[in-house]
């Protein structure tokens, strides 16, 4: 039988447009189907520009989620776009394997320039998750130790090893055996991090300056002392910077806040402008000379699409955006805009009970009121589906408001944003005022969830649930 030649992409996106969802649940997902289905965000989404998503009817929605950080620079940023443009115009010798080339090398200089001085080389990856396995093998054959250290809550990847230091068991339940000697600690104990170091078989503690799941952050002076722990004990110290890392605290790095001088960077995320998969590594010389000791050994670890050409013009356009329209600056700016409008909802609101974050790294949680009646309720509604408070921000947000944001982690009552780094002021405004007309609404919450109830039941329905 004869198999038709596969028609251009231009032609697909014209003519199989509105066949997403059914493409999904047939071939991909369809558990993300029936999830999008039931809180109403199915949507055929046709572009992205700057902040903003916009779907098949031409409606522009306020993208907070940005690809879990990915779009620090805004969707389709023309310097970005036009970089990887020029790649394929130049048609260059790409990832020859038993060769070097230009754009990979440019890029590591000038991450390094930007990081610490505790760091000299660059190990190219794919992705987050890629880094933190590069960093886990990288820190066993450096010091010939085994134990992993991670903290609770922490979210380092989805491949096995970066599995096994990851702090959500729900992520993890079911794929075990994991990697072993991988031991979790409490975020902030110093006491705890102590004891493990002081057993002398650590090999490297891995943390986030601010855990994306939660946007939780660490007490003052936590990952400075943690540093010095690991020193002493001869142990590295590992900065997770995937989410945190390229602006989105409002400084290049997040670990600049505490001086930090880790022995091991992780990147990955918003370093191509989302526009190509990219991971990078950053390690200390002493530990990279320590695992690329000879010839023979230039291999022992690597990636085939590591350093590829256009992810490294991406990467390179990204930092150069960041320096031309001073997004670091406005991060932290527009960081400080946006909690100086939403931090009062602690007092307006019963339910709000924090408000935090740092640059344009943001969350809000929630927690049940003080009246008997209130609380009963919330309790009875946790007790069914833990986290559903926040899904009756979160869709209203986006049916009203056109404002797409996202739940911070599995069963929390926390709600996150990462918008653009080029974001306006008055989206900011406008989505703090849009917070407080739905909060306003939904803490007289017993109508409010009857009526989500019914229509995610129906919903979900319809979606075969």
């Amino acid at each position: 039988m004869e198999v038709p030649v596969p028609p251009t992409v231009s032609s697909l996106l014209a003519d199989r447009a509105g066949e997403e969802m059914a493409l999904n649940d047939r071939y991909l997902n369809p558990q993300m189907g029936r999830i999008l289905r039931t809180l109403g965000f199915e949507r055929s989404w046709v572009g992205g520009e700057g902040a903003h998503l916009i779907d098949a009817d031409g409606r522009r929605y306020l993208d907070l989620f940005g690809g879990y950080g990915v779009f620090a620079i805004g969707r389709g940023h023309p310097e970005a776009v036009a970089a990887v443009q020029a790649v394929m115009e130049a048609r260059t010798g790409n990832l020859p394997q038993l060769g070097v080339t230009l754009l990979s090398g440019l890029l590591a200089e000038q991450l390094l320039a930007r990081a610490p001085g505790s760091v000299g080389a660059m190990v190219p990856a794919n992705t987050g998750t890629e880094a933190v396995e590069a960093a886990i093998k990288i820190a066993r054959a450096a010091t010939g130790r085994a134990r992993i250290l991670h903290a609770d809550h922490a979210f380092h990847g989805l491949t096995l090893g970066s599995l096994s230091i990851n702090g959500n068991a729900e992520f993890r339940d079911g794929f075990g055996p994991l990697l072993a000697g991988c031991d979790e600690i409490p975020f902030g104990d110093l006491e705890a991090l102590q004891a493990e170091l002081e057993r002398g078989d650590v090999a490297a503690l891995v943390l986030e300056p601010i855990q994306g799941k939660g946007v939780n952050l660490p007490p003052p002076g936590y990952l400075r002392a943690a540093q010095q722990l690991c020193r002493g004990a001869g142990a590295l110290f590992v900065c997770d910077e995937v989410q945190t890392g390229i602006g989105r605290t409002g400084r290049f790095l997040a670990l600049e806040y505490d001086e930090l001088e880790p022995d091991m960077v992780c990147l990955a995320k918003a370093l191509s402008g989302g526009l190509v998969p990219i991971g990078a590594l950053l390690v200390s010389r002493p530990a990279f000379e320590t695992v690329f000791d000879g010839m023979e050994r230039a291999v022992r670890h690597g990636s085939t699409f590591g350093g590829n050409d256009l992810a490294a013009a991406a990467g390179l356009a990204t930092l150069r955006v960041l320096d031309t329209e001073r997004l670091l600056e406005r991060s932290a700016r527009l960081g400080e805009l946006l909690l100086e409008q939403t931090a009062p909802l602690t007092d307006e609101f019963e339910v709000v009970r924090e408000v935090r974050g740092r640059g344009l790294m943001w969350a809000i949680e929630f927690g049940p009121p003080a009246g008997g009646v209130g609380r009963r309720l919330w309790e009875r509604v946790e007790a069914r589906q833990p986290g559903l408070f926040s899904q009756l921000i979160t869709v209203p947000l986006f049916h009203r408001h056109q404002i797409l944001c996202q739940v911070a982690g599995h069963h929390m009552n926390v709600i996150k944003a990462l918008p653009a780094l080029t974001i306006e002021e008055e989206e900011i405004v406008r989505f703090a005022q849009a917070l407080r007309e739905t909060i306003a609404a939904v803490e007289r919450y017993p109508t409010a969830l009857a009526r989500f109830g019914l229509r995610t039941g129906l919903r979900a329905a319809r979606a075969g649930a």
